[in-house]
């Protein structure tokens, strides 16, 4: 049994921009670049429907996540856990030296 063999993106671009010309049928291309039409046919369909992506706006893709956002986000869930926690140790504290006889 072969090993699978893992494509680079610009690879798979290459495939499926010769595949969307036509100039040459799948089978062709298959023998080319050793890769199933099949698979071939996958990644020419992919191709096609994420063209438009190319063309968005540049400025913010709603899709995509901004780390920085979420870096600041993890900062103030950190934060927000280390002051619940010293609330509660510190509420803790309290009740139990109330519940006590002085």
């Amino acid at each position: 049994m072969t090993k699978r063999k893992n494509h680079s993106p610009e690879f798979k671009a290459r495939v499926a921009l010769e595949a969307i010309r036509e100039e040459m049928t799948m089978a062709e291309l298959s023998k080319k670049y050793g890769v199933h039409p099949t698979q071939i046919g996958t990644w020419k369909r992919a191709a096609i429907e994420n063209m438009a992506t190319a063309f968005s706006r540049r400025g913010r893709d709603p899709d995509r996540v901004d780390e920085a956002q979420i870096e600041k986000l993890h900062s103030k869930i950190g934060q927000l856990v280390v002051e619940r926690d010293f609330l509660a140790n510190a509420s803790q504290q309290l009740l139990g030296k109330r519940g006590k006889k002085w």
